[in-house]
């Protein structure tokens, strides 16, 4: 008689998706191609399958709380077992964990906050960054909106810094190096960048280090021009 796996099949699969056990090997049955109704164990179901998921995540999440999170699935996932997402009170890192965000969308976020604007619902949220309604269903099962009588406590955080116009020196504060520090500035003599999307793009930067720039850096009109000289009255 064949003994059973000492791991009960929850567990298995969930160790199987983690990627800590190997699969067992295909049957006869699989390897001869034959139809899923002929074999004799029926394969997991849909909600057994789902179920193995939110646990992997749940461990995942345990180990890992700041954890970003790859799917719309993935969100639904950790709103049933209990996460939120303060949209009032959230900082870049909580923001960063739903898919597909962008930097640029955080930034506007947290000059939301800190400018006192609170989110009431699902509408201002999408108005607030232009999403689609798809994306907007995507996150809104984390989302959580609770109102605040008071603002929110915020350190005395230095003022932002300017990158149409900084010099190198506060470049390499922002931690670019000189090679990185000189395209920016050779680029931003061509147009001066309109967001971290546009930087990022045009300089083809980490993702990690535009996120870092997350509250710290803004955009304005760029060097201004020489100052033409007064024109001279017509003589009569």
């Amino acid at each position: 008689m064949a003994h059973r796996h000492w791991l009960d099949p929850l567990a298995r699969r969930l160790l199987l998706a983690a990627g800590l056990i190997r699969p067992a090997p295909p049957t006869p049955a699989q390897l001869s191609g034959a139809h899923p109704a002929a074999c004799t164990h029926p394969g997991p179901s849909k909600e057994a399958d789902d179920s193995v998921e939110t646990d992997l995540l749940a461990l995942k999440l345990e180990h890992n709380p700041a954890l970003r999170l790859g799917s719309a699935a993935e969100v639904r996932r950790a709103a049933s077992l209990g996460w939120r997402l303060d949209v009032n009170r959230a900082t870049a890192t909580d923001w960063l964990r739903l898919p597909g965000i962008t930097a640029d969308q955080v930034d506007t976020l947290l000059r939301l906050q800190r400018a006192g604007v609170q989110l009431s619902g699902a509408e201002d949220f999408q108005n607030s960054l232009e999403l689609s309604a798809a994306q907007l269903e995507a996150w809104l099962p984390l989302l959580d909106f609770r109102w605040y009588a008071t603002p929110p406590v915020t350190s005395s955080a230095p003022p932002r810094l300017d990158l149409n116009r900084a010099t190198a020196s506060e470049l390499n504060q922002l931690g670019l190096s000189a090679e990185r520090s000189q395209r920016l500035v050779r680029e931003r003599a061509r147009a001066p960048f309109a967001d971290l999307a546009d930087l990022q793009q045009r300089l083809q930067l980490p993702s990690e280090l535009v996120e870092s720039w997350i509250g710290r850096v803004r955009f304005g009109q760029g060097q201004p021009g020489p100052a033409l000289p007064a024109a001279k009255p017509r003589q009569r």
